[in-house]
């Protein structure tokens, strides 16, 4: 595989963009930080087809990221592979707006392929690849230029054994029969809405236990405010105002500016400053949230009461039993909101009811709650018998 030097011009990115788009899959990755703004930075892209591999430096002075970008989300003859690759998805929507397609996370076939739920990076290379990759530049500061051999040799390793692992891969999926487990995952993955972030819907990400509509009110109207001061300083929400103390300031408003002193989590400067003004205004704009916005139960989500609990404790024992015999990751099979979906009464639209899922667990998973399955302990092992 040829290694090429690391991208800084427009018309190299062009070329090798062209090249790799006549390649059946690429593989993907970035380095990006984070830890201090709002919107994820950008320091380093890898690329790699059977054939080649390299770097591109998105900070690179008139580097032109087009070609890149049209290659992930506007080729669809290209199969993009990522590892764990939500954060790089998040990061080609912000740019564009769409999420690479098609598209296959190596992390999630691992689920399907017994290796645990959250594989890591190093921990896939070695089981496939027997190597044991250097981690001295994982938690070095991208952003500073100018990179180092080291670092760029790491970040390169994340795909050039990614292109090598990935084919072997699909081979065990289809030698196993599994690889259309994984259809519907990808697609969760790939879907845009997953990666939205709209100041409107950032209330719903804060945790509060009041349900009156002042109170939430207050919340959407000061999540919104939050979200567009993060933005605008390109800072991480957090720095702003943290989680709980809007959460706190929505179902306890300070009637003044001065008021904003006493509450926990402010600095008093809050109390005379332009960020504390916007604050109060955004609190004195609030309408309390109207019924068509108000949270709804799930319909689907009926109450479990302490025997429900019950169940669905029994199911989840059954799930780690059947994930365990048929080598798969139990999350792969089936989420906690199914399990106990199923443990209240539910029939409807559940995935462990349907295709593979039903055949691998749901049916047992069915039996158990209808009775026809039941658990025994025989010579000290705990198994499974019919009723």
């Amino acid at each position: 595989m040829q290694i090429h030097p690391l991208i800084t011009t427009s018309k190299d990115l062009a070329q090798l963009c062209e090249r790799l788009a006549r390649s059946p899959w690429v593989a993907v990755d970035t380095e990006f930080m984070r830890e201090n703004t709002y919107w994820p930075d950008l320091c380093l892209v890898q690329i790699a087809d059977e054939h080649e591999a390299a770097a591109i430096d998105p900070k690179a002075p008139g580097l032109d990221l087009g070609p890149l970008l049209d290659l992930m989300v506007e080729n669809d003859e290209v199969l993009k592979v990522f590892h764990a690759g939500g954060q790089d998805l998040e990061i080609i929507y912000n740019l564009t707006g769409k999420t690479p397609f098609p598209l296959f996370d190596t992390q999630i076939a691992a689920m399907a392929l017994g290796l645990g739920e959250q594989i890591g990076y190093g921990n896939l290379v070695d089981a496939w690849m027997g190597v044991a990759l250097d981690k001295g530049a994982r938690f070095t500061d991208w952003a500073r230029r100018p990179l180092d051999k080291r670092q760029i040799d790491y970040a390169i390793g994340d795909v050039t054994y990614l292109i090598q692992i990935f084919p072997k891969m699909l081979e065990r999926l289809r030698r196993t029969g599994r690889g259309d487990w994984l259809d519907q995952e990808m697609e969760r993955l790939a879907d845009p809405a997953n990666y939205q972030n709209t100041p409107e819907d950032a209330w719903r990400r804060v945790r509060i236990s009041s349900k009156k509509p002042d109170v939430l009110g207050r919340l959407k109207a000061l999540a919104a405010w939050r979200e567009q001061e993060a933005r605008d300083k390109n800072m991480p929400r957090g720095r702003i105002v943290k989680d709980e103390t809007l959460a706190d300031i929505a179902s306890h408003p300070p009637k003044r500016q001065e008021d904003l002193a006493k509450v926990r989590g402010l600095s008093p400067a809050w109390k005379t400053n332009d960020i504390g003004c916007r604050l109060i205004r955004a609190i004195e704009n609030a309408k309390p949230l109207s019924r068509d916005e108000m949270p709804e139960r799930d319909p689907r989500k009926p109450s479990l009461g302490k025997d429900g609990a019950l169940v669905a404790d029994l199911l989840k024992l059954l799930l780690k039993i059947r994930a365990k015999e048929i080598d798969v990751a139990p999350r792969l099979i089936a989420r906690t909101e199914d399990l106990e979906m199923l443990a209240a009464g539910v029939r409807q639209e559940l995935s462990i009811l349907n295709g593979w899922r039903f055949e691998q667990f749901g049916q047992d998973a069915l039996d158990l709650v209808e009775g026809r399955l039941a658990f025994a302990v025989v010579d000290g092992r705990l198994r499974m018998t019919r009723t």
